[in-house]
This record gives structure tokens, C-alpha cells and sequence, in this order.
């Protein structure tokens, strides 16, 4: 019910402004930026303690930069109120009901608009119960992020509409939600990709690094040996794919022969495929400097590459750096983003990655599975967000890929969350955050697709469409 104050004071701010020459506009885009700057602050509080500490910065200036940021996402929220009342000015209280197709067009937006950050969308406060969270495998988190918003839109349209339109809302609703928990149920209950593909044991090191010690170069040797050793263990564990988290390695992996002969040597004395995340740069004037993964056969050679295409603002670049430069001292800025999402082949078994927050996006988890990827794995490193609610939320999101895909899904933190989530979203194993972890899991490489693999985010850009509707329909009064 979180949007039904914002949906009744829409509602009334549109039906006042309905009979001035001006509507209300200002009015109706504060309400919707303070609701956003509300959800933002509550959710991404943890990002001034992360530059204070991480960056240097003195408080006030990173409650600055932070808030730059969270002004910016509460736009959204802003464009909502706009839309809403619109709607509600085109359609009377029937608008109300528009107001989930409404919330997604905007989610939409902030996905895609200026490289996109999609944290926390409304679906994901579902991620956990899990019969409900199976229809993100038919219309992805957007379709789930609507389902959220209609109970608010509905018990709205019960203060303004009228006659039996608001029984057949309130109907329309409890049906709705009966059967899709119903239906997930029943799909929990078969668990049917379970009994499919070919099974792997995945094993996953969490070499628990503080982000103080992690590029000291006095320390990079005893932990090259720290996550070496554990690797070992996760093969005793019979581990016949092993993950490092993201930027496990604290050396250029392609410019130190030792390194790359010590992890050689490991893959063969194992015989383990090992994805480890590294650095990569890239001769040039200036050289150019990637966030990437490797993939290394049991051979000893490198199956394959993947360079992370969704840098983290603030973390890994500076968005309008020219107007923030204030900012830059707390990241390292010469970072390039990837081109192309890469599938890798862990024998005749395609596998894919996703870096760091690139799990919010589901975009890329489509693209790998359309791909052939046969395993969704995600690296991060959470180190800097210490003991906040950031990697709860962050484990939680990359958990809904799972169910999306229809794939199991592989999560290896430096300092945790750690995790594995079978197709269906439980979750396997799960590490707690600053503990040294080494554990394996017996997954399986699978093939078939959900509907949401095959159509992707049509009922997202459905609820664009919807959107748009009160546009072809005439004004009319309440």
C-alpha cells in the first residue's frame, strides 16, 4: 500500500487543478520528488558512510554527492505524478487504475536513461515470497514492480470512483492475486528444470578481503595465496567449476607470467574450470582499463573474457564529472565500459557473468540466455558497503535473475553475500558478510527457456503503450 498517499493526494491535487486554466503542475511533481527522495534516502542511505569512509570525504560533502544522485532517481517518481494526474484528468478516477502501468513506464526509464540505475524496483520487495515472485519467469520484475502498485491504485480508486466500477476493481484484484499464487505454487511444487540438464558441482570462494587491504601491494601476494589455497579446498569439496569474486586477483592477470602460471597450474592440478574476476588493461595512449572476468580451462588457458559494460557511478566513474569533480578522489575514473555481452564455454556448457551491481539489470541475464548460456554467475565485491542493508538488497535483486531465466544462479562476494539460487529463486547456500568462506553446490547446466527468455520486457514496453493511452482519449470531469 506504499503508493496510496501519493495516489490520493495526486488525485485530489488533479481534481482541483482540473477546473483552474493552469493545472497544478509544481504542486503535482514536488509530491512525487519527495516521495522519491523518501524511497531513495531510505533505500541508498549506506552511500554517504561508503565515501566517508572509502573516499575521503568529509560528511557534508558526501551527503551532497549522494543526495545529487538520489534528487536525480526521485525524478522519477516526479514523472509518475505528472503521468498519474494526467491520466486522472483524461480518464477521471478510471486513471487510477492506469497507475501500475504508469510506475513501470517510469522503472522503465530509469533503467535505460544515462547508462540506468535500477536499484531497488518496487517488484523486488517481493523477491523472497516466493509464490508470487514466479511470474517475473512470465513478464520479468516490471511485471511484478505492477502487480505491487495495484493495490494501492485500487484502494485509490475506492475513495474516488464511483457505483460498481469499484467492486469490479476490488474483484478484479483478489482474482488476480489468487491465481498467480496459485499458479507459482503449483510451479514450485513441480520444480520441473530440477530433474533437467546436465549436472556440475559449482564450488565458490569468498576470500573475505577488507576493501583497506585489498590493493596494498605489500599484502597482494598473501592474498593471491589466500584465494589459491581456498580454491584448492573448494576441489577437494569435488568443485569442478570454481568462482572468485570480482577483482579477486590483485595483479593485471595478462601482464604478471607468474600469476597467470600459478592460476594455470591450479586449473590442471584440479581439473577445474576457474572464473576469476581481474583487471584488464589495453595498450593505447592513454591505455584503456577494464573491470573484466577470465575464464580458465582445465588446461590452464583462457576459454574467455568478459568486460563489464555497466559501470557503477561514483564507484567507477563520475557522472558529469565536470560539474562533480569534487567527487573524483573516491574512484578510480579511468575505467571503460564493455561492449558486448559474452557467453563463455565451460566445455560444451556456455556460461555467463554479470559484475557487480550489472546483476540489477535484467537485460544482460536475457541476452547471455539467448545466447546459450546454460548458468547464470555473478561477481562482486560488496566490501564497501560494510555491514548496511546495501548487500542484502544486492543478493536480493541478482536473486530474482534466477527465476526470470528459468537458470541457476552462482553469487561469489569478496566479503559476502555468497550464494546459490536454484531456477525457482530458493536460495541454497548463503554465506554471512565478513567471514572467510569456501563451499560447493551441485547445480545443473539447463537449456530450456521461460516465457520471459523468449519475449523479454514486452509487458514493460506494453505498459509504455498504456501509458501513453489518456493521450488519444478525450478530457472528462470526475
Amino acid at each position: 500500500m506504499a503508493l496510496l498517499p501519493l495516489l490520493i493526494a495526486i488525485a485530489r491535487s488533479a481534481e482541483i487543478s482540473f477546473d483552474h486554466p493552469r493545472p497544478r503542475s509544481f504542486r503535482l511533481f514536488l509530491l512525487g520528488e519527495i516521495t522519491g527522495l523518501v524511497y531513495f534516502w531510505g533505500t541508498l542511505y549506506w552511500l554517504v558512510d561508503t565515501m566517508v569512509t572509502f573516499g575521503g570525504l568529509p560528511w557534508l560533502g558526501a551527503a551532497a554527492a549522494a543526495g545529487l544522485l538520489i534528487a536525480y532517481l526521485a525524478l522519477f517518481p516526479a514523472c509518475f505524478a505528472l503521468l498519474q494526474a494526467f491520466a486522472l484528468r483524461r480518464l477521471g478516477a478510471r486513471g487510477l487504475l492506469f497507475a501500475p502501468a504508469i510506475w513501470v513506464a517510469t522503472e522503465l526509464g530509469r533503467t535505460y536513461f544515462l547508462t540506468g540505475f535500477p536499484w531497488v524496483l518496487l517488484g523486488y520487495s517481493e523477491s523472497s515470497l516466493l509464490p508470487l515472485a514466479q511470474m517475473v519467469s512470465v513478464v520479468g520484475i516490471y511485471g511484478l514492480s505492477a502487480f505491487v502498485a495495484a493495490p494501492s491504485a485500487v484502494a485509490a480508486f475506492l475513495f474516488f470512483g464511483r457505483g460498481q466500477a469499484r467492486l469490479i476493481a476490488v474483484g478484479g484484484l483478489m482474482a488476480m492475486m489468487a491465481g498467480l499464487i496459485f499458479w507459482g505454487s503449483a510451479r514450485l511444487e513441480q520444480s520441473a528444470l530440477l530433474q533437467q540438464g546436465e549436472p556440475v558441482r559449482v564450488g565458490i570462494v569468498q576470500g573475505n578481503v577488507p576493501q583497506r587491504q585489498k590493493w596494498k601491494e605489500s599484502l597482494a601476494d598473501e592474498i593471491f595465496s589466500r584465494y589459491l589455497s581456498m580454491s584448492r579446498q573448494a576441489a577437494q569439496q569435488g568443485a569442478h567449476l570454481i568462482i572468485w569474486p570480482e577483482a579477486s586477483l590483485p595483479y593485471f592477470y595478462e601482464r604478471q607470467p607468474h600469476v597467470a602460471n600459478a592460476i594455470g597450474l591450479l586449473a590442471r592440478e584440479t581439473n577445474s574450470y576457474l572464473l576469476i574476476g581481474g583487471d584488464q588493461v589495453e595498450d593505447g595512449t592513454p591505455p584503456r582499463f577494464f573491470n573484466s572476468s577470465f575464464l580458465i580451462t582445465p588446461e590452464g588457458q583462457v576459454a574467455g573474457t568478459y568486460r563489464k559494460m555497466h559501470l557503477v557511478p561514483f564507484g567507477e566513474y563520475v557522472p558529469f564529472e565536470r560539474w562533480l569533480y569534487f567527487v573524483t578522489p573516491i574512484v578510480r575514473s579511468d575505467f571503460q565500459a564493455g561492449d558486448a555481452v559474452n557467453v563463455m564455454p565451460a566445455g560444451t556448457h556456455p556460461i555467463s557473468t554479470m559484475i557487480c551491481y550489472e546483476a540489477i539489470f535484467p537485460d544482460l541475464a536475457l541476452d547471455a540466455v539467448r545466447q546459450g548460456s546454460q548458468l547464470l554467475t555473478t561477481i562482486t565485491n560488496d566490501a564497501w558497503y560494510e555491514l548496511s542493508s546495501a548487500p542484502h538488497q544486492h543478493f536480493e535483486m541478482a536473486r530474482v535473475r534466477a527465476i526470470e531465466q528459468g537458470r541457476y544462479l552462482v553469487r561469489a562476494a569478496n566479503t559476502g553475500i555468497s550464494g546459490v539460487v536454484d531456477p525457482y529463486g530458493r536460495v541454497l547456500e548463503r554465506t554471512n558478510l565478513f567471514e572467510p568462506a569456501v563451499f560447493s553446490a551441485d547445480l545443473r547446466f539447463l537449456t530450456e527457456r521461460t516465457l520471459y527468455a523468449r519475449i523479454g520486457n514486452l509487458f514493460a514496453y506494453a505498459c509504455v503503450l498504456l501509458t501513453a493511452l489518456p493521450v488519444l482519449v478525450r478530457r472528462r470531469h470526475y
